[in-house]
C-alpha cells in the first residue's frame, strides 16, 4: 500500500485494503513464552510435585513468585490464586463484606468484578466512569451511602484512571479499597505500581494478561490480618503448618474456603513471566503510542484520556467518535482494510460488543438473579436498602454513551513496524473517507 492509499475508496466500498494479513493475537505474555517457561515447568514435572504445599521434591515456584511479586508491588504480603476471579472473593471476603454492604464499582468492568461482591451477599451499587473508562470521582463521591461499605477500583483496559483523587474520596469515607488490576499488570500511577494503593490488590494470569500462566492470580496487601483471612478463603477455610498440612487451630481463622489455590505448575510459568512483564509492556506501549501520536491531528477522533500516560501499560488503545452510527461504520471500514486479528480473537471492536465487560450486558446483574430459589441475596432483608437500584442501560449515562461510539484495538506486543504503519494508514484512510 503505497502513502497516497489513506485517499483512495475504502476497501468496504470495493476499493483495495491496506493489509491482508491478519494482525497478531492480542494476548500479551503468550508471545513471550520461551525456554524460561519451559524450564521451571520441567523442573516441577521431575520433581513430580505440582501441588504447593508438599510433595516428593517441592520446588518452591509459588513461593518464589509470592516473594517477587510482593517485591515488585511493594506490599509486604502476596498470596498466589488460582484465578483472579477467585482473588477477587478472597479479597472481599477477607474484608468482611457481606449482607447490609454495598461495594462501589464501575459500570466498564468485567463480570467477575460483580459476582465476588453478589457471592458474598452485598450488594453491587454502579458508579458511572468518564473519560479515562475508568471510574469517575464525581459520581463516586455522589453514589456513597450510609450501606456503603468498600470500593472496587478497576483499571480498565491497561491504565488506572484519577487515582489519587479516587483514592482520596475512599479513605476520607471510611471506606476500603479493593484494586482490580487484572487488565493493567505492570501499570503505574504517578510512579508507583497499580495494586500498592489499595487495602488489598489483585491481579489476573489468564491468557488474556500482560502476563499468563495460562490461568492464575495474584493477590497483595499489607496487613497480616487480612492476608491470613485471605490465606483461609483461598484454601478450604484454614491456615496451613510448617509441613503443609491443615491447621484448624486458630479460631480466628476458622472460615469457609473456596480452593483457588495456586499451582506449582502455573506459579512456574508465573515466575518466568513475572521476569518479562516489563518487556511485554514496554512492546505494547511503545507500539499503541507510536499510533496513538500519528492519529492524534484527525478531527473528531478523541483518545481515552489516560491519566499518567508514562504509566499505561499499553494493551489497548480506545478512541471515540462523534455518534453510535459513525463509530459502527468506523469499525466496519476498518475490518476491510484488514484490521482484524486471528480466527476467533477481538482485534479491533466497536466497544458496545465488548460483552460482559459492560454493566448492561451482564443480565445476571441486570436480573438481579440468584444460584438460589430464594433470590438471595437481593431478597435478603438486609440489603432492603438496594431495592430501587438498577442496573439495566441508562443507568449509566457516561458509561452507556462511550460505550456506544467507541472502538477498542487491542495492541499485541508484538506488533512490527510494519503492522504499526498498516494500523495508521487504515485510521487515517478510514476517517479521511468518513469524518
Amino acid at each position: 500500500m503505497n502513502v497516497e492509499a489513506h485517499a483512495e475508496k475504502l476497501a468496504i466500498d470495493g476499493g483495495v485494503p491496506v493489509r491482508t494479513e491478519p494482525l497478531p493475537w492480542e494476548l500479551p505474555g503468550s508471545h513471550w513464552i520461551g525456554q524460561e517457561e519451559l524450564d521451571n515447568i520441567t523442573q516441577v514435572i521431575k520433581g513430580r510435585s505440582p501441588f504447593r504445599y508438599y510433595g516428593p521434591q517441592l520446588g518452591h515456584m509459588v513461593d518464589r513468585l509470592e516473594d517477587a511479586f510482593s517485591k515488585r508491588i511493594g506490599r509486604k504480603y502476596a498470596l498466589g490464586m488460582g484465578s483472579g476471579t477467585g482473588a477477587l472473593l478472597a479479597a472481599f471476603g477477607a474484608l468482611g463484606v457481606g449482607p447490609g454492604d454495598e461495594v462501589l464499582l464501575p459500570g466498564y468492568l468485567w463480570v467477575s468484578c460483580i459476582s465476588a461482591i453478589v457471592r458474598l451477599g452485598a450488594i453491587p451499587r454502579l458508579v458511572d466512569i468518564d473519560d479515562t473508562f475508568c471510574m469517575s470521582p464525581k459520581d463516586l463521591q455522589r453514589k456513597i451511602g450510609p450501606h456503603s461499605k468498600a470500593v472496587l477500583f478497576v483499571h480498565m483496559s491497561g491504565a488506572p484512571g484519577d487515582l489519587g483523587a479516587l483514592v482520596k474520596i475512599a479513605r476520607d469515607a471510611g471506606l476500603k479499597i479493593v484494586e482490580d488490576c487484572a487488565q493493567a499488570n505492570g501499570a503505574r500511577y504517578q510512579g508507583r505500581p497499580v495494586g500498592s494503593f489499595g487495602d488489598v490488590a489483585i491481579f489476573s494470569f489468564q491468557l488474556n494478561k500482560n502476563m499468563t500462566s495460562g490461568e492464575g492470580g495474584m493477590l497483595v496487601c499489607d496487613d497480616e490480618h487480612l492476608y491470613k483471612r485471605a490465606f483461609a478463603i483461598h484454601d478450604m477455610g484454614y491456615a496451613r503448618n510448617d509441613e503443609g498440612r491443615l491447621d484448624p487451630a486458630d479460631s480466628n481463622y476458622q472460615l469457609w474456603g473456596i480452593g483457588c489455590r495456586m499451582s506449582e505448575l502455573a506459579g512456574a510459568m508465573a515466575l518466568a513471566q513475572l521476569d518479562k512483564l516489563d518487556k511485554i509492556t514496554g512492546a505494547m506501549r511503545s507500539a499503541k503510542w507510536a499510533i496513538r501520536e500519528q492519529l492524534a491531528t484527525i478531527p473528531g477522533l478523541q483518545f481515552r484520556r489516560i491519566a499518567d500516560p508514562e504509566g499505561d501499560s499499553g494493551p489497548f488503545l480506545i478512541c471515540t467518535l462523534e455518534s453510535p452510527d459513525l463509530c459502527k461504520r468506523f469499525a466496519e471500514a476498518l475490518h476491510a482494510e484488514g484490521i482484524v486479528g486471528q480466527t476467533g480473537s477481538m482485534a479491533c471492536v466497536p466497544m458496545e460488543s465488548w460483552g460482559l465487560h459492560w454493566h448492561f450486558n451482564n443480565q445476571s446483574l441486570v436480573q438481579r438473579r440468584s444460584q438460589s430459589v430464594s433470590g438471595w441475596p437481593w431478597s435478603d432483608p438486609a440489603n432492603a436498602f438496594a431495592a430501587d437500584y438498577d442496573y439495566a442501560r441508562g443507568t449509566l449515562p457516561a458509561c452507556d454513551d462511550l460505550a456506544s461510539r467507541s472502538i477498542l484495538l487491542t495492541i499485541a506486543s508484538c506488533l512490527t513496524g510494519k503492522d504499526v504503519e498498516d494500523i495508521v494508514m487504515a485510521y487515517r484512510k478510514v476517517a479521511d473517507a468518513l469524518m
